[in-house]
C-alpha cells in the first residue's frame, strides 16, 4: 500500500522569481484595481492607504527591506526544494488552483482530479507575453521552463484518488487531457510548475494534479468543505495498492493581493497545533481573491493530521509592494 512520507507547502506567488528591485512593476496594476478583496471589504488602493496608514507600510516597503525579504524566500525555498530530495518520495499530489489558466467562465469545477499520463508545461510565445499585465511575464521562469517540458503523470493513482474520493461522495470532475482554457498559459497552471521546478528543480517525478476551485465565486468549496476533501484524499491515497512513497503537496497563498499578516499568522499557528476548528472558523469573506490560496493547504493540513506528520515552519515572509499594502505574503512549511 502507499505511504505518505511528507508533506510541504508553499507560496507561488510571482514576487518570489521576480528580482526585488523590480518588485514596483505590480503597483501600477494596483492602483488602477478599483476592488481589492481586504478582511471582507472591496477597496480602491487609495481607500487601501487610508487604511492603512497607521501601520507603518513606508518601512514595509524600503530597499533594504525587499533585498532581505527576497533573499529570505530564496533560502526557504531552497530549504523545502533540499527537504524533497532528500526524502525521494516515489510519487507526489500537487493541491492548487487554476486562475483561468485551464478553466473559463464555461465551466469551473469545484474539485477536479487530472490522471492523464503526461502532463505539459511550455513557455508562453512572444505574443502571449507581450499582453501580460507589468511584473507577470519577469517571473515566468519561476513556473515556466525555457522550453517545451513533458513530465509523467500517474493515471493509477490518479484513477484511484477519483474512484476513492467518488465513494466517499465528492463528486469530483476529472480530466485525462489538460483542457487549452484561455489561451493565458500552455498546459499546467503556475500553482504546479512553481513546484516542478523550484521545489523539484526541475526533476519532476510522477505526480497527480487535484484542482480547486478557490478563486471564482459562485462554487468555491468553503474551508470546512476543503478539510473534508482532505481527509477523503488522504484515504484514497493510503488505499492504493501500489508500495509507492507520496508526498503531498500545498500550493499557493499565504494572503494577497492585500497581505493580512494577523490572518496569516491565525493559519499557520492553527496548522502547527493541527486546530481544525482555527481553520474553519476564518470566514470565508477573507478567503479571496489571491488569499483563497489558502484553501489548497487546508486539505494538506489534514492529510497531515491525519497521518501524524510534524510539520516544520521553515519561514514566513510578508512581501509588501505599496503604501496600501498589497504584495504576497510567502508561507513556507513541511510536515515530515
Amino acid at each position: 500500500m502507499a505511504k505518505i512520507v511528507l508533506g510541504i507547502g508553499t507560496s507561488h506567488g510571482p514576487m518570489l522569481s521576480t528580482p526585488w528591485k523590480e518588485w514596483g512593476q505590480r503597483v501600477g496594476f494596483d492602483r488602477q484595481n478599483p476592488l481589492h478583496d481586504f478582511r471582507g471589504r472591496k477597496l480602491t488602493f487609495d481607500q487601501l492607504v487610508a487604511l492603512r496608514k497607521d501601520e507603518g507600510l513606508a518601512e514595509q516597503i524600503a530597499e533594504e527591506k525587499w533585498r532581505a525579504r527576497h533573499a529570505a524566500c530564496q533560502a526557504a525555498i531552497e530549504t523545502l526544494a533540499d527537504r524533497f530530495h532528500a526524502v525521494k518520495p516515489d510519487v507526489a499530489v500537487i493541491v492548487g488552483n487554476d486562475q483561468k489558466e485551464l478553466f473559463t467562465e464555461d465551466n469551473f469545477p469545484a474539485f477536479t482530479v487530472f490522471w492523464g499520463p503526461t502532463i505539459e508545461n511550455r513557455p508562453r510565445t512572444p505574443e502571449q507575453t507581450a499582453k501580460l499585465p507589468p511584473g507577470v511575464a519577469v517571473a515566468e521562469r519561476g513556473h515556466a521552463p525555457p522550453e517545451d517540458a513533458v513530465y509523467d503523470g500517474q493515471p493509477s493513482l490518479g484513477r484511484h484518488i477519483i474512484e476513492s474520493l467518488m465513494a466517499d461522495e465528492f463528486d469530483v470532475s476529472q480530466s485525462e487531457r489538460l483542457p487549452k482554457g484561455s489561451g493565458y498559459a500552455n498546459g499546467i497552471p503556475h500553482a504546479y510548475g512553481f513546484v516542478y521546478r523550484r521545489i523539484m528543480r526541475d526533476r519532476v517525478i510522477p505526480n497527480v494534479p487535484v484542482i480547486l476551485n478557490t478563486f471564482y465565486p459562485p462554487n468555491q468549496p468553503s474551508a470546512l468543505r476543503c478539510y473534508k476533501f482532505g481527509k477523503a484524499l488522504k484515504r484514497a491515497i493510503e488505499s492504493w495498492p501500489d508500495d509507492r512513497t507520496v508526498a503531498v503537496f500545498a500550493s499557493g497563498g499565504l494572503s494577497h493581493f492585500v497581505i493580512d499578516e494577523p490572518l496569516d499568522e491565525q493559519v499557520l499557528a492553527a496548522l502547527q497545533a493541527n486546530d481544525y476548528d482555527s481553520l474553519i472558523s476564518i470566514p470565508e469573506d477573507r478567503y479571496q481573491a489571491g488569499t483563497s490560496e489558502i484553501k489548497n493547504w487546508i486539505p494538506v493540513a489534514a492529510v497531515m493530521a491525519e497521518c501524524g506528520l510534524k510539520m516544520t515552519r521553515v519561514d514566513y515572509v510578508p512581501c509588501y509592494r505599496s503604501m496600501a499594502g498589497t504584495g504576497n505574503a510567502m508561507g513556507f512549511v513541511y510536515w515530515d
